[in-house]
């Protein structure tokens, strides 16, 4: 089959699949996955391409973990670092030693009944490594789409992801050095790769925030979006390339690569940038991922494929689900975190091949245990999706939570009317509060961080913890009394939602929404919202403000010609963002 044959039998399954997802309301990472399967049946026309495909599609990992390094700059990291090498490492180590002693109590049960047993330590390891991977594509895109990267349970997931890349690096090490079995090299190796991973990562992140904004900053003053664009390829590919080098992952040197360029002045610009090409490699990943489901071994071997896909996906979210209580997590939020690592993730594959490359684990498990992962990682969007209903269910504790907290809400805006409510309670959702409380007009604002909303508190604002894309909670802060809502967060996918629900059940107040990009104004306005802020204009307004100030300009001629070019820049907005832009 001709390249661009292959190429569009993998589009039409895609497409056919997403669409088919959308309109069931699945996820739409269901459809790739589901695509993939349909397509490992392709037989050798498709299959005979499945490598080519694939090694294309891992790039989609490599933008991914480049978008998440781009959120998680590195003193958002240092934050997090609790999450990260505490819970993150405890999840880890636990579901290793879980699985040795699993093997063992196994061992001890079937040699007593005069059965064989074929699985040897190592291969335990082996199996544990795999086990304690989740699926970092699959569960950032999820939450990212319901917007919970920032919740208790989204940082927890966030940090134990992240925790799991890094330790691929000793595994990718440990593994062949059990197939060797000489102790002595096991440690030697551990010791110089841990070193030379620390090593570079020092590096980089010492000294690499100066030279990427020094770069970027002569790239961009040629003005060329294409040498600049090309520019951001070559830096993110070419940090994974040294870091696999160096005993790293490939996504781990795109993590470092968004880290860095997060630190300067052109993280939005990239974003925008790169997410065409990140969806579309991300989509490819997925659809490689379902192929990788062998219908033949679920025909023959159904039963054993069923039982390595749920006990393992059960037992590994009680088991992080305890982890994250005993961590100080509440109920519902400790089992939000197992619902959403309990699944395989892309790095199990990796260290389960390694396994059987060196003889480590018997061929006869790996086609039944490669169809279980990918069965538990085809289950996790609608797990993901159901999650509230399974917790509400068994766990009737985490709902009174949520009840009393809408009950918090609800007693502090009782008392207020024609409010003002501020979704988001970051910088910009401060300063707005700061400026309405000088104006003595009231407001309540909500934040799904804690530590925001403790900050927000102690300084004497009026800032719950609160989901301003779910209708309780806004309904709870008084949304049927209020005058107004700002959406103060610059995340358009976020601000859609709260502008559905406002229109459909509150539509005469008014909604005023901040954004990063002109280009987002058409769709918010068509949305619903009274008003589009876009970032960048305000910020230039301001300069000029500053400027004619300093120039001498009177402060009323200043003012004036500020109020003029606002008016006029966004009566051009709108003109060119089509006429649904108008009000």
């Amino acid at each position: 089959m001709a390249p661009l044959e292959i190429t569009l039998v993998y589009l039409l399954f895609a497409v056919v699949g997403v669409v088919a997802c959308r309109l069931l309301h699945l996820p739409a990472i269901l459809g790739y996955l589901i695509a993939g399967v349909f397509l490992s049946q392709g037989g050798a026309l498709v299959q005979d391409n499945e490598a080519a495909v694939a090694s294309v599609a891992e790039m989609g990992v490599v933008l991914l973990m480049f978008v998440i390094g781009l959120e998680f700059n590195l003193p958002k990291l240092l934050r997090l670092k609790k999450m990260v090498f505490g819970f993150g490492m405890a999840q880890v180590l636990m579901t290793l030693l879980g699985t040795l002693l699993g093997h063992w109590l196994l061992y001890k049960l079937v040699t007593q009944w005069g059965m064989p047993w074929d699985l040897t330590w190592q291969g335990a390891v082996v199996l544990g490594a795999a086990m304690a991977m989740s699926s970092t594509a699959i569960v950032v895109k999820l939450m990212a789409e319901r917007s919970e990267v920032d919740t208790q349970h989204g940082r927890r997931v966030i940090g134990a992801l992240l925790f799991q890349d890094l330790a691929v690096v000793p595994l990718l090490v440990l593994i062949p050095a059990l197939g060797q079995m000489n102790e002595g090299n096991v440690w030697t190796e551990l010791g110089v790769a841990m070193s030379k991973a620390a090593l570079l990562v020092g590096l980089l992140l010492w000294g690499g925030q100066k030279v990427m904004r020094r770069w970027l900053e002569m790239v961009d003053r040629r003005n060329s979006d294409e040498l600049f664009m090309l520019n951001i390829l070559l830096m993110t590919l070419g940090l994974a390339w040294l870091t696999e080098h160096a005993g790293l992952s490939l996504a781990m040197g795109s993590f470092l690569a968004g880290m860095l360029i997060a630190e300067t002045d052109f993280k939005q610009r990239v974003e925008d940038d790169i997410r065409p090409f990140h969806d579309v490699l991300l989509g490819l990943f997925f659809i490689t991922l379902g192929m990788k489901l062998d219908w033949h071994v679920l025909q023959v071997q159904w039963p054993w494929v069923l039982v390595l896909a749920i006990v393992p996906v059960v037992v590994k979210a009680v088991l992080i689900a305890m982890l994250a209580y005993a961590g100080g997590a509440s109920n519902g939020v400790a089992a939000r975190t197992g619902i959403y690592l309990a699944q395989a993730g892309e790095f199990g594959f990796v260290l389960l091949t390694l396994g059987l490359d060196h003889a480590l684990i018997d061929p006869r498990w790996s086609n039944p245990v490669l169809a279980a992962m990918v069965l538990s990682m085809l289950a996790t969007p609608m797990l993901i999706q159901n999650a509230d209903r399974l917790i509400y269910r068994f766990s009737p504790d985490d709902w009174l939570a949520q009840s009393l907290q809408i009950t918090s809400i609800a007693k502090q805006s009782i008392a207020i009317d024609h409010h003002v409510i501020v979704c988001g309670f970051g910088n910009t959702g401060r300063h707005l509060g700061q400026l309405l409380e000088m104006e003595n007009v009231s407001y309540i604002a909500l934040d799904v961080n804690p530590d925001v909303v403790k900050a927000g508190v102690l300084a004497g604002h009026q800032v719950q913890v609160g989901d301003s894309f779910q209708l309780s909670y806004l309904m709870s802060a008084g949304l049927a009394r209020a005058s107004a809502v700002v959406v103060s967060f610059d995340d358009t996918p976020t601000a859609l939602k709260v502008l559905e629900l406002i229109r459909h059940h509150m539509p005469q107040v008014p909604v005023i929404v901040r954004t990063r990009f002109d280009k987002d104004m058409a769709l918010l306005k068509a949305a619903g919202a009274a008003e589009v802020i876009p970032d960048a204009f305000e910020v230039s307004l301001s300069l000029a403000t500053h400027t004619l100030s300093q120039l001498g300009l009177p402060e009323e001629e200043v003012n004036r010609l500020v109020l003029a070019e606002r008016r006029s820049q966004y009566t051009h907005l709108k003109e060119t963002q089509g006429p649904e832009a108008i009000n």
